[in-house]
């Protein structure tokens, strides 16, 4: 919350030219299954957030745009190509998982599911386990060095030194 109480929001590209901060409530959360969504996001769903009645500030660079169809213009770092933001009349939607804090914004409905992947729904019952459990990949993640910007802001971008 900020001083006056309105609910503060930050969130940036993977690389972190981009950040932004939205202060006031959050509209509609919702997946996306349409086949544009699909490509826009490289994946099966594009989950989006409303900032409806809130105020968005670009508070580090602006997201590139394309213009996805007539109506819509899709926003993703210059930098890194991380999608950001679907622009059309009724307002501007961010990517869920933009955000620092993902696990605050869950999901209430879905659209386009006409384009919904077949195999979408059957991924929760899929075998999973954490990436330590892979004894073959252990190695490769402990010398692994992430170049991926914090979930938080930073003074300066980008950093000075990257091992």
């Amino acid at each position: 919350m900020s001083l006056d109480n309105k609910p503060t929001y930050t969130g940036g590209c993977q690389c972190g030219a981009v950040r932004f901060c939205v202060e006031g409530v959050l509209g509609e959360a919702s997946i996306c299954h349409c086949r544009m969504c699909q490509k826009a996001s490289g994946n099966f769903y594009q989950p989006l957030v409303s900032i409806a009645g809130a105020r968005l500030t670009w508070t580090r660079a602006e997201p590139k745009l394309f213009q996805s169809s007539s109506f819509a213009k899709r926003g993703f770092c210059a930098e890194c190509g991380t999608p950001l933001s679907f622009e059309d009349p009724h307002g501007i939607a961010l990517a869920i998982a933009a955000f620092d804090h993902p696990e605050e914004i869950p999901p209430t409905i879905q659209w386009g599911i006409e384009a919904k992947l077949p195999y979408v729904d059957a991924i929760p019952s899929l075998p999973g386990g954490i990436t330590e459990d892979d004894p073959v990949s252990v190695p490769f993640i402990t010398s692994m060095v992430n170049h991926q910007h914090p979930d938080h802001d930073t003074e300066t971008w980008p950093p000075e030194e990257r091992s």
